[in-house]
């Protein structure tokens, strides 16, 4: 992940608020060069129509860009101080023209979104160990109908890799068996697997079929008259 997704990974942009701080729109993005460090280096950063922000850093003493910024196990203090400096002025620019979004993926955030205006219930972020983990649960009984959290996809796709996020949503027994033997659904991941499934949310199902199945999860946490 580089030091731009990490910091703007659960965001989203103010396109008016972009202008505002400097920005310029290009075409279809929005376009900022800044200095930083003491003037010594130039940051050019762009962001696009779908948020995705990209950069490239020059060391203005040698016209050229700073490479070293981008070697994660590269431990100098002179780089050190430089990636911070660059990563003020990125959160800078996050804090100014972004709003905070619960997830990383666009059919997470519309999930999320979905249940709010359903139940009313927005997620819970209960770890600081793994703060991409929301947990919605119902209010009058504590109980968990689904969990959202990002993790490599190799965890649940053999053979596959990059950051996902799933859905871990709890079925009937019976209805675990049938739905098991669907196309993008596998068994529960770190949850009882007689109980519960896994959804890639990556646009392989729609949107209406994961909510079916939080729904009948949901109605196992309903209180009992």
């Amino acid at each position: 992940m580089t030091i731009e997704e990490n910091i703007f990974k659960r965001y989203l942009p103010d396109f008016k608020k972009l202008k505002d701080y400097g920005f310029i729109k290009n075409n279809d993005a929005f376009k900022l060069e800044k200095l930083f460090k003491d003037n010594m280096f130039k940051a050019i950063i762009t962001i696009n129509s779908k948020g995705s922000v990209k950069a490239i850093v020059y060391d203005l003493e040698n016209n050229d860009e700073f490479l070293p910024l981008r070697v994660e196990n590269n431990q100098g203090k002179f780089v050190g101080e430089v990636r911070v400096a660059y990563e003020n002025l990125l959160k800078n620019i996050r804090d100014n023209c972004f709003s905070k979004k619960y997830y990383i993926f666009p059919q997470s955030n519309r999930i999320a979104d979905l249940i709010i205006q359903k139940y009313a219930n927005a997620p819970e972020f209960l770890w600081k160990t793994t703060p991409g983990t929301g947990v919605f649960r119902n209010p009058e009984t504590k109980k968990w109908y689904l969990a959202i959290l990002d993790i490599d996809r190799n965890k649940i796709q053999k053979n596959k890799t990059g950051l996902v996020e799933i859905a871990l949503i709890k079925l009937s027994r019976e209805n675990v068996e049938k739905r098991l033997k669907q196309e993008h659904i596998y068994p529960g991941w770190h949850m009882n697997k007689k109980h519960w499934i896994a959804v890639i949310l990556d646009e392989s199902l729609s949107d209406n079929e994961i909510m079916e199945l939080i729904e009948e999860s949901h109605s196992f946490t309903i209180k009992k008259s």
